[in-house]
């Protein structure tokens, strides 16, 4: 009645862990989709904000320690960010981003793409195709920008 009982019992869990196993992958799946949608969805706001040049709409997209590293390798804090805006030095007619790859990590995640611009410095109109990286963290269940980089693109 025992070896009975105890081959019952390793029956119930050789059934059982891939069960746990499935469920907890699909869940983890489905998270995952869930954050994919979330930042997809982020990221064109985000350019419409920029398209608007409305600096307090993009400077709510920022977590406060938000800094990005230009293509020259400078690296710009939000308050210098959204100060060129709302002064009107910085403005920009088109963000577009193909090639967008959502890669999460639990409450982070990193999205990059490729982007054009056009825009206007100082007066002066400019173009931009660059490769983009957005590092993400989710903070009181909202997910914000805490990092950026642009690297120039060129075409092969």
């Amino acid at each position: 009645m025992r070896v009975a009982f105890r081959s019952l019992c390793l029956t119930i869990v050789q059934c059982a862990i891939p069960s746990v196993i499935f469920a907890f992958t699909l869940s983890c799946q489905m998270q995952s989709n869930d954050t994919r949608s979330e930042l997809l969805k982020w990221e064109k706001d985000f350019a419409k904000a920029v398209i608007s040049n409305d600096a307090d709409a993009i400077g709510k997209f920022l977590a406060d320690d938000w800094v990005i590293i230009d293509p020259d390798g400078s690296i710009i804090d939000k308050a210098r960010f959204l100060g060129v805006i709302k002064s009107g030095t910085l403005s920009h007619d088109l963000m577009e981003s193909d090639d967008v790859q959502v890669r999460p990590y639990g409450d982070c995640a990193v999205v990059t793409a490729l982007t054009r611009t056009k825009a206007k410095f100082g007066g002066q109109e400019f173009a931009t195709q660059e490769r983009a990286t957005d590092v993400f963290v989710k903070r009181a269940g909202r997910w914000q920008c805490v990092f950026s980089q642009l690297t120039k693109f060129k075409a092969k």
